[in-house]
């Protein structure tokens, strides 16, 4: 955890503009909690890798399976709360971690901060952030029920898929599914040059021009879903899937994260493709990780 918050370097969105939370009007919609199907077939996985841990590319076949249309949203994050009364890695009193500063010996989570003097390496644990208060004790969710819940550990998301009946998704499974059926990779720019994601558009980390409408997180559903009828696959938020994963300077275990968020930049990061994949400490949630769900076990459509 440590070594992460060290390690890594992002920047904070600026604050919502009010004209973003009335978009929001033009998503709830999509936020109902519907699955789509998504059949089976092969694919080349890691198609095109612009890093290392990308490729090489290979031939996968996997089966079909329902997925969630959107990501988890708060609404049905504080159904699952309400129900079972369960407390998310970042409400927990934390791991004694040798030489870790005070406070990271309270309860919190990571949020990214713009890179200054006093904050050269953009992230900051910040007491009192959790799924309820993204960016800390200061902010709040209300009136945002279908945004996508953050501040989501990988336990958290497993419980709550043990909850709803369903599975987080492997990582072959979210990249087919990211595909969308098309034979090339979605691209996160339509061809009339409008963002087709919620991505940052400018230079990272120096402006964020807001040209998708949004500065930070958006609704679920605010752009088009790719040919399975999936929103979000790209952008907005990262996605948690199965997939251990590997990374030198993690002293805990980690997993892959998928899509890429709104901070990922042309200039930075540039991970919103489906053969992009991050390493995420599973105990360690932040305000641009969230997760949807699968579902293998009920029947194919018709």
């Amino acid at each position: 955890m440590l070594a992460l918050l060290v390690s890594c370097q992002q920047a904070e969105p600026a604050p919502q503009a009010p004209d973003e939370v009335a978009q929001a009007a033009n998503c709830i919609k999509t936020a109902n909690g519907e699955m789509v199907w998504v059949p089976g077939g092969k694919f080349v996985m890691g198609a095109n890798p612009q890093y290392p841990e990308e490729g090489p590319p290979r031939l996968v076949e996997v089966k079909g399976f329902w997925m969630d249309a959107h990501e988890v949203t708060n609404a049905q994050f504080a159904a699952f709360v309400k129900a079972t009364g369960y407390r998310t890695m970042a409400e927990r009193q934390p791991p004694r971690i040798a030489g870790a500063p005070p406070e990271m010996m309270q309860p919190g989570s990571a949020v990214f901060t713009v890179p200054g003097p006093e904050n050269p390496t953009w992230w900051r644990w910040v007491v009192g952030a959790d799924w309820r208060h993204p960016s800390g004790p200061t902010t709040g969710i209300d009136g945002q029920d279908a945004m996508p819940v953050v501040q989501i550990a990988y336990q958290d998301a497993q419980a709550y898929a043990r909850w709803a009946g369903k599975q987080l998704p492997s990582e072959e499974q979210w990249e087919f599914a990211a595909r969308g059926g098309a034979p090339e990779a979605p691209e996160p720019v339509g061809s009339d040059g409008k963002p087709q994601a919620n991505y940052y558009q400018g230079a990272f980390p120096v402006r964020d021009l807001g040209t998708d409408r949004f500065l930070g997180r958006a609704p679920v559903g605010c752009f088009k879903p790719n040919g399975y009828g999936l929103y979000d696959m790209i952008g907005n938020v990262w996605e948690w899937t199965t997939a251990a994963g590997q990374r030198a300077d993690a002293g805990e275990a980690v997993n892959v994260i998928k899509g890429g968020s709104f901070l990922c930049a042309a200039n930075y990061c540039a991970r919103y493709r489906p053969a992009a994949r991050q390493f995420q400490e599973r105990g360690l949630g932040t305000d641009h990780i969230g997760f949807r769900l699968i579902d293998t076990r009920r029947s194919p459509p018709g």
